[in-house]
């Protein structure tokens, strides 16, 4: 197997039309970094607050907050999967925020869902399913007013999944900075969500796809079961 920078050699040296994907691999663990049960600690959110630090902390890794949010169509089962920000994290969940009338939202009504974070510089990986539920109004007011100015324009003016133009977008946008002063109000489409885990997976990539995985999964006191996975 290529080492990383061998493989990296190799890419800059093809061509767009001459690259063949099923060749494309890497050979995790050149970091050293092992993920151990003993050192996983009796709950995931120990762990999780070390390795997002970690991860925020890392200068290759531009927004250690991004995570991919899974969601399915209740009535169809058909899934979809979007990037969104974590915006913040404690004993009760995972909290984001967005519109209440997108295709994510509409999907999220059912009241689960799953998230993944990727920081590759770290070869780590986590993995969060749980149920979902929105905050309350006073915290997504808190949130809503440490946003920029634009950035509340802007969850006004985007009318989120819904077809548009580029025109009409900037149009709504510069109405709305006309019509509101300095203090936007939080719109009533607009809020937060925060899943409670129920299961965490962590990953760390280790040579010869011989990766570390440790699964914490909820137990019916409210504690944690702690397993390695294969």
């Amino acid at each position: 197997m290529l080492s990383r920078a061998a493989l990296l050699a190799r890419r800059a040296r093809r061509t767009l039309s001459d690259k063949v994907v099923a060749d494309m691999r890497l050979d995790h663990g050149a970091g050293g970094l092992r993920l151990d049960e003993a050192d996983a600690g009796a709950a995931p959110l120990p762990l999780f607050r070390r390795w997002f630090g970690e991860a925020v902390a890392h200068p290759d890794i531009v927004e250690a907050n991004a995570m991919a949010l899974a969601t399915v169509d209740a009535a169809t089962l058909q899934p979809s999967c979007r990037v969104v920000l974590l915006k913040g994290y404690d004993d009760a969940g995972f909290t984001w925020f967005t519109n209440y009338a997108s295709r994510k939202a509409a999907e999220l009504e059912h009241g689960r869902a799953a998230l993944t974070f990727w920081w590759p510089p770290l070869e780590r990986s986590v993995r969060v399913e749980g149920d979902v539920s929105k905050v309350s109004a006073d915290e997504t007011a808190a949130y809503f007013a440490s946003r920029p100015r634009a950035s509340q324009i802007g969850a006004w003016a985007s009318r989120q999944s819904a077809p548009t133009t580029a025109e009409a977008l900037v149009a709504r946008e510069k109405a709305l900075d006309a019509r509101f002063g300095d203090s936007v109000p939080v719109p009533d489409f607009w809020g937060g969500y925060r899943l409670a885990p129920e299961r965490v997976e962590f990953w760390q990539g280790r040579a010869s796809r011989l990766h570390d995985r440790v699964l914490f999964s909820r137990a019916g006191d409210g504690g944690w079961t702690r397993e390695r996975l294969a």
